[in-house]
Order: structure tokens, then C-alpha cells, then sequence
């Protein structure tokens, strides 16, 4: 049996896990957000996976403001605010999170600083695992790209915004410095206090005769491959391996889970591709 599913076996033998009222919420990546839900995830994608939910309205999508540091009231106070209005509203004891990008930093910075927010530990306390799709965890080489200002800041605008307070923070050397400083969930650092499970993509492939190379947009798939250059081999575009598997546990890299064995672009671990729905549906 995978550990995870360990862990979930010993929370329903050992408490009230199986009368808890389940929820899920879907945090985004790096970027301001207003509608989240169209823009960022898409409503194909969270309409599929809410169907492993016993209510299925028992879901939220966060908009906040993720072009700031981790910590800023825009970002993890934003978020914080959006999350306990759910719980509360909800009555949700059984918290499933969702991650994509710069969020699982924003949602490690929480579960690190439980003392930073008076909102932080009922938060904590809610939450079963967080799921991370191609979490940031110790930053990017394009980012110290874009804040050294070269090529790299026009050609990664779509992709990363420019000079922002995100951008700058998921520089390598200070991811680096926050991992170890104010983070948890890094080799030689503390634990996160609850399981932080990264799904891991490991490729990019662009075909304008491989039909999976459209999932997501094609085009955006394109501009990943392009920047694909420029880290190791093992990158979803945006992020090396190593980063994306940097804090918490590995769940899964993508080929050994996905439809066909296909890899996921950064992309297009945000989107309904290649049966990554369904696995996150059957984990609620």
C-alpha cells in the first residue's frame, strides 16, 4: 500500500476521521488572482475532481495576491482569511489542499509559522495532506534569470510576471535561505506538521502531431520547452525535478502515473490532462 494512503488508514482507525465533513480547497500558483477558477485551474478540471467529495460543494478556489513574498498579508494573510472562511463556513474538519506552483510555498509557509497568525493553527489542525502539483520548493534558475534582468525578464513574462516580490523570493539562493531559516519540510529541517505531497513533472513534449501536446495549450506548452533549455533535463519547463520534490514526500512522478506514461508540462499539472483529475478525485 502507498504510505499516504498508510497515513489516511491510521487517521480513520485512530479518530473521528470517518465522521469528519470533508473539503477541498485549490490554491494557485504565482500570480494576482480574481478568478482563479476560470483562469488558473478551469472549471473542466475542478468540476472533475470535487466529484470524489461526499458534498460536492464542499469546495473552495483562492484568489489572492501571489506576485508578494510568502508572508505578506496579501498572500499567506489572504489566504489564511479564505481558508478559515471556508472551514468556518462549512463546518470543514477534513481539509484536502490543493497546490499548484508558488502556492505550496504560500501554504508551507503557514504550516511552518504557526505563531506568525492567529488563524494559522485551526487552519493546521483542519488540514489531512496538501497535494502539491509542481510546488516550487526551492525555486527556479529562470528566476534568478529574470531578476538578473536579461533575456530572460521579456521572454518569461507570460510565465512569471516580471520583477515581482514572488519572482524574487523563489530565486534558488533565497529559497535556499528561507528553507533553511523559516521553512519546514527540507532535508535536515523539522517536519511540516502535516503530510506535504508533491506530484512531480519531469518533461515537456510538443508535437504538433501528438494531440497530448495540446493539453493545456499548446502554446504554452511551446514556450515551456523553450525555457526547458535552460534547466536540467528533468524539468517540467518551469521548475527542475530537484525543486519540485525539495520539501515533503514524493507522491508520484508524473510518467509513472499518467495516461500513456505522459509527462506533465507546469502547465499542465494545473489541468485536466491525462487522468491527473481522476487521481486527484480519488484522493479526496
Amino acid at each position: 500500500m502507498n504510505s499516504k494512503y498508510l497515513v489516511l488508514a491510521c487517521l480513520i482507525l485512530g479518530s473521528s476521521a470517518a465522521l469528519s465533513n470533508t473539503g477541498v480547497a485549490f490554491v494557485h500558483g504565482t500570480g494576482s488572482q480574481t478568478n482563479a477558477a476560470s483562469d488558473y485551474w478551469q472549471w473542466d478540471n475542478i468540476n472533475s475532481i470535487r466529484q470524489g467529495l461526499p458534498n460536492q460543494s464542499n469546495y473552495t478556489v483562492i484568489n489572492c495576491n501571489f506576485e508578494k513574498y510568502m508572508w505578506d498579508s496579501a498572500a499567506a494573510g489572504c489566504l489564511a482569511g479564505q481558508l478559515s472562511s471556508f472551514i468556518n463556513s462549512k463546518n470543514i474538519t477534513d481539509l484536502v489542499v490543493i497546490t499548484h506552483s508558488n502556492g505550496g510555498n504560500v501554504m508551507r509557509w503557514i504550516m511552518s509559522n504557526p505563531t506568525y497568525d492567529s488563524r494559522y493553527p485551526n487552519i493546521i489542525n483542519r488540514i489531512r495532506w496538501v497535494n502539491a502539483l509542481a510546488p516550487s520548493s526551492k525555486g527556479t534558475p529562470l528566476a534568478n534569470a529574470v531578476m538578473q534582468g536579461n533575456v530572460f525578464e521579456a521572454a518569461l513574462g507570460w510565465l512569471l510576471g516580471y520583477q515581482s516580490d514572488a519572482v524574487r523570493m523563489q530565486q534558488t539562493s533565497w529559497m535556499d535561505y528561507y528553507n533553511n531559516n523559516w521553512l519546514l519540510g527540507t532535508a535536515g529541517r523539522p517536519s511540516l506538521p502535516k503530510g506535504f505531497w508533491n506530484v512531480v513533472g519531469t518533461d515537456v513534449e510538443t508535437s504538433i502531431f501528438d494531440g497530448d501536446s495540446y493539453c493545456g495549450g499548446y502554446h504554452l506548452n511551446l514556450g515551456l520547452e523553450i525555457t526547458q533549455a535552460w534547466l536540467n533535463s528533468c524539468s517540467d519547463g518551469f521548475l527542475e525535478c530537484s525543486s519540485q520534490a525539495g520539501a515533503g514526500t514524493v507522491w508520484f512522478y508524473d510518467t509513472a502515473r499518467m495516461r500513456g506514461g505522459e509527462p506533465l508540462s507546469h502547465n499542465q499539472s494545473r489541468r485536466k490532462c491525462f487522468g491527473l483529475d481522476t487521481i486527484l478525485r480519488n484522493d479526496l
